[in-house]
């Protein structure tokens, strides 16, 4: 039966060609679109690494052409602590979660060299502030005062590509630059390490991400202050306005924006999902399109070939055989079409393309054969139906 069906196919081979192509394109298609859903669906999914609930952004702005002592910022930073209803603040930098601001750069450690890595400021209240998981060593202590390299935390993952399995504690690293020259304060000392961040949106994946410590009750003159401040729960408007009062009766010259950080994740979700949602009605109308599209090339198929079905009929063939035949001709093409296209799409993970895991590309070379599969048994079930109802003496006296 596999036989006569190729010899089928090959003897129709140039409309049956154009078929295969369709069915090849089609699958590369719908392997991209199930890659990106697929990597989509599995970073939402993911821990993001840290607590974001029931955490605000504030944000202190010297007045125009003004900078802040840290000695009064501190003084702001405890007042704003002493409220009812505020359990931690945190002073860090302004790439904070949910927001279009980073700051990267790559270290270097004895010859391994890292991703390009998110860059954090924090003092020592920040891992409370964001619940960060410590899985070896601490955060930052007043101990580390008297540090001559400058204390970080790193993530998991940084930590695999600078040490591999090799203890992180106490090891010290730098930026990566090479030929640059290696300063003090460019030294980092690992004290902690913890579970990967995804700060970025609910639909990225967790980049290695690095704290630098900032140092307590130094001379710096801040002209912006981004600070964390995790509040209890049911806190909403009325400590808002508390927390902007205190900044203001500091000094009339500063200004103060809170912002809750939920809000600022659901903001650039929205943002994020704009090129899913895209992508998916592209892929949604090549599906309409294919599925027409084959639909046509079988009824015209048909046609074509109604003397060859009075003919099979004659001589005994079932309806349900001839709905065989021409369901399992289009299956046939269907897998040529299939096999180029997977052919192709396992050069991805062979190469590593996009830095993605093998697994992913599997299944979505998985789900673009299934949906292949499925359109073209659909588009072939009517055309083979309508193959099988034809009578013999009708399709004979025709042609």
């Amino acid at each position: 039966m596999l036989r006569h069906l190729f010899t089928l196919i090959w003897n129709r081979k140039r409309a049956n060609l154009l078929l295969i192509s369709e069915v090849f394109f089609s699958f590369v298609v719908l392997f991209g679109v199930s890659a990106v859903l697929i990597t989509t669906a599995k970073n939402y999914l993911a821990p993001h690494g840290f607590d974001y609930e029931q955490v605000w952004r504030l944000e202190v702005r010297a007045g125009q052409g003004l900078e802040m002592p840290r000695a009064e910022l501190d003084d702001v930073l405890r007042q704003v602590k002493a409220l009812p209803g505020v359990q931690t603040v945190a002073l860090t930098s302004g790439n904070m979660p949910f927001i279009f601001n980073t700051n990267n750069s790559i270290f270097r450690y004895k010859g391994k060299e890292s991703p390009t890595t998110n860059v954090y400021d924090a003092d020592d209240h920040y891992a409370a502030a964001m619940q960060l998981q410590l899985r070896e060593g601490r955060w930052f202590a007043p101990t580390d005062d008297g540090s001559n390299h400058r204390p970080v935390v790193i993530s998991q993952d940084l930590r695999e590509s600078l040490f591999g399995d090799a203890p992180a504690l106490g090891k010290v690293f730098t930026y990566g630059v090479p030929g640059a020259e290696i300063k003090p304060e460019n030294e980092f000392l690992v004290t902690g390490v913890v579970e990967n961040v995804r700060m970025s949106s609910d639909f990225n994946a967790a980049e290695p991400a690095v704290w630098l410590r900032l140092l307590p009750y130094d001379t710096t003159h801040w002209e912006t202050a981004n600070v964390l401040v995790r509040v209890a729960p049911g806190q909403g408007g009325e400590l808002q306005e508390k927390i902007a009062r205190t900044v203001a009766g500091v000094t009339r010259q500063w200004t103060t924006e809170v912002r809750v950080m939920n809000d600022d994740r659901l903001s650039k979700r929205r943002y994020t999902l704009v090129p899913v949602v895209g992508l998916s009605i592209m892929g949604l109308f090549l599906i309409v399109n294919v599925a027409l599209g084959l639909f046509g090339v079988l009824w015209y198929n048909i046609s074509q070939r109604r003397a060859e079905i009075g003919l099979r009929r004659a001589m005994g063939a079932t309806g349900a055989s001839i709905s065989r035949q021409f369901l399992g001709e289009m299956l046939v093409v269907t897998t040529l079409g299939v096999l180029g296209g997977v052919l192709l799409a396992v050069q991805f993970p062979l190469l590593g393309a996009f830095d993605l895991p093998a697994q992913r590309y599997l299944l979505a070379i998985a789900a673009a054969t299934v949906a292949v599969y499925v359109i073209t048994a659909l588009c072939a079930w009517q055309p083979s139906r309508l193959a099988a109802a034809i009578q013999p003496a009708m399709a004979l006296r025709e042609e």
